[in-house]
């Protein structure tokens, strides 16, 4: 009687095989396929970050002139002052309208093209087929990316905030509460660039085309800014109503302390005035950042969603 042996055979380990891509790898991933794209957007901040920091120097060391200046009805001051004015006031003037378009330029050369290039080259095909999957891959790219874009934008915008510092008072109302200057310091500047940035990334992957989507992601970005305004900021809960007289600074010397008047009314025969004092900067600042990071937050998540829904 004989013993018939057969081969032993080896079962595979498929736990081994579909383990997922550790974090620290996706980070890696990331960062090869998009450093064209951040290192760009780093060497435009600072570009204008160096321009900024030359001009804030000759901008401050004037303005200190004109502030040191006494008694400042002089013709001497007067001098000073309107130099300072027709030296450096149109060059702030348009640092600033830069300044609040930035983010919706980002949002558009950064967020829109960040899935829609994927899906309009047809690389997807083969990211999505790769042991990191499409939902990780997806959330990995975004959140890395929205990270880094808005500590770079935040950093910015401190910068441009000292720059701007000398030109605040300069013409009527504006304060650090006016629109275009709001925009541009605190932390807002940085959550407005975040939202821009998830904009871009969810009509890209809506649209799936690049370019309509940077088109779509500037049109939405600037509806979104245009209703902050002229709608949802009157109504935080950080303004004043008052039947008696506000208190308006009268002193040439400190115009931007000036409160932002919202609206009056009369009432029987009191007159009423809703206002906002300069006090309440940072309060609003944060509403305005948190409601614009929730926001962040919702669309990526309905990206990772629309990911889902074409891999389905």
């Amino acid at each position: 009687m004989s013993v018939l042996s057969l081969p032993a055979q080896v079962t595979p380990a498929p736990a081994a095989a579909l383990r997922p891509v550790p974090w620290h790898r996706m980070i890696w991933v990331t960062w090869r396929q998009h450093r064209g794209m951040l290192i760009g957007l780093t060497a435009v901040y600072a570009a204008v970050s160096a321009f900024l920091l030359i001009a804030g120097l000759k901008a401050h060391h004037a303005y200190a002139a004109v502030a040191s200046c006494h008694p400042a009805i002089s013709d001497a001051c007067n001098t000073l002052n309107n130099n300072f004015g027709s030296t450096y006031w149109t060059m702030a003037n348009t640092t600033g309208i830069f300044m609040n378009l930035l983010p919706a330029l980002v949002g558009a050369f950064t967020g829109a093209q960040i899935l829609a290039a994927e899906l309009e080259t047809g690389t997807f095909r083969y990211a999505w087929t790769q042991g990191i999957g499409r939902i990780r891959w997806t959330i990995a790219k975004l959140t890395l990316l929205a990270v880094v874009i808005t500590v770079l934008s935040w950093a910015f915008s401190q910068l441009f905030a000292w720059f701007y510092d000398p030109f605040l008072g300069r013409s009527a109302g504006l304060t650090v509460l006016a629109e275009g200057v709001f925009d541009t310091r605190g932390i807002d500047f940085a959550a407005r660039t975040l939202v821009a940035f998830t904009i871009g990334a969810f009509l890209g992957m809506l649209i799936r085309r690049t370019v309509p989507a940077m088109a779509a992601t500037l049109g939405v970005y600037l509806g979104l800014k245009l209703l902050v305004w002229l709608v949802l900021r009157e109504d935080y809960p950080v303004a004043i109503n008052t039947s008696g007289a506000v208190p308006l600074n009268t002193q040439q010397s400190a115009p931007a302390t000036m409160p932002w008047i919202l609206k009056t009314w009369t009432v029987g025969t009191t007159n009423w005035t809703r206002y906002i004092p300069v006090s309440r900067f940072w309060p609003m600042q944060f509403i305005e950042s948190g409601w614009l990071l929730l926001l962040s937050v919702l669309l990526i998540a309905a990206t990772v969603h629309l990911v889902r829904r074409r891999a389905a």
